[in-house]
């Protein structure tokens, strides 16, 4: 499908968005129809009459090229392309960076544009949940217990009761397809995505896309605006890493401790927060230096992907791994 040539609609409310993508969805069928010769329509009857869609790209904002790689295949293969923005507050835990997690909406819109939106739902929190946190949540079970959801209890839970809302919000209220994109570098939330459609019989088809990195082979995240140049080099040791795992030139105890004993360049840290203006805190929520001189890793692991059940590295496996640099918590993984 080709790109919208105007700046996406930005609904705040969710009886407003629903209007908007019921007359977009219309007027994307009708366009449909238009197109189809006189000829074509004898012969193939009222039936065959190509059906729109809906792509759905759910986001918490902070916008970075690694979305613009959903939205891109969200309009190859949509008539409509809907892209939420979101900071779900029931996925943040009480120590993590839902206050000071990045709100650009403007910019987003922008790079929305660009990418080719065609509606961006950006609701409030009150307009999510009107009446407060929700009594009942959709719970990730067995599968969201471990690995990020061992680090982050209850993360899950929160996630998947949002994008569940997303889906039954977004859903089209006209007949069309209807499928919703995520990116593979959440693995783990993918996989507890597939599942709860699956498992709820939710009328959607989920899209992965594969990790956009950057030239030096960091996993694109709105979370590496929070890592000055010292933490960026040391994060490399992710992805660099997964790599020399897949290739078969560390076991997983090695590789471990390669991330582990990763040491950040404190001699020129404070030089750099000066040349940026940022002090000690900015960015790290701590002053502590002593904690932010080398990666911390969480865990890296090698799963069975349909399971999340521990495997022998072999090919099919993936090699799942999350750390701290800094204070910044980063997550990468690679199919070996």
């Amino acid at each position: 499908m080709s790109a919208p040539t105007t700046a996406p609609r930005v609904c705040r409310g969710i009886d407003e968005f629903r209007a908007a993508l019921a007359e977009r969805l219309g007027a994307a069928q009708e366009q449909s129809t238009q197109e189809q010769s006189a000829p074509e329509q004898a012969a193939q009857g009222p039936t065959s009459q190509e059906q729109a869609s809906l792509g759905l790209v759910p986001t918490m904002g902070a916008l970075h090229e690694g979305h613009g790689h959903l939205v891109r295949l969200a309009r190859q293969e949509n008539s409509v392309v809907a892209v939420s923005v979101f900071v779900n507050p029931l996925q943040f835990g009480p120590d993590e960076d839902f206050e000071r997690y990045p709100r650009t909406l403007e910019a987003d819109v922008e790079l929305l544009a660009r990418f080719g939106a065609d509606l961006v739902f950006a609701p409030s929190v009150a307009e999510m949940y009107p009446d407060g946190e929700p009594l009942v949540r959709v719970t990730s079970g067995r599968l969201g217990s471990v690995l990020d959801g061992a680090s982050r209890p209850g993360h899950f839970d929160g996630a998947l009761t949002v994008v569940n809302k997303l889906l039954n919000i977004t859903a089209p209220p006209v007949p069309a397809a209807f499928r919703a994109y995520f990116g593979e570098k959440d693995a783990q939330q993918l996989l507890l995505v597939r599942r709860m459609v699956a498992d709820f019989d939710l009328p959607v088809t989920v899209r992965a896309v594969p990790i956009a990195r950057d030239d030096d082979g960091l996993a694109l995240s709105s979370r590496n605006r929070y890592l000055d140049a010292a933490q960026r080099r040391s994060a490399l040791v992710l992805p660099r890493t997964l790599r020399a795992l897949a290739a078969g030139e560390l076991d997983l105890d090695a590789a471990r401790r390669r991330i582990d004993t990763e040491r950040i360049d404190t001699e020129h840290l404070d030089t750099e927060r000066l040349d940026t203006g940022r002090t000690d805190t900015e960015g790290t929520g701590t002053g502590d230096l002593d904690a932010e001189d080398r990666v911390r890793l969480d865990y890296l692991v090698v799963v069975d992907p349909r399971t999340l059940e521990p495997v022998e590295p072999a090919p099919g496996a993936l090699a799942l791994a999350a750390a701290h640099v800094g204070s910044t918590r980063l997550i990468d993984n690679l199919m070996l």
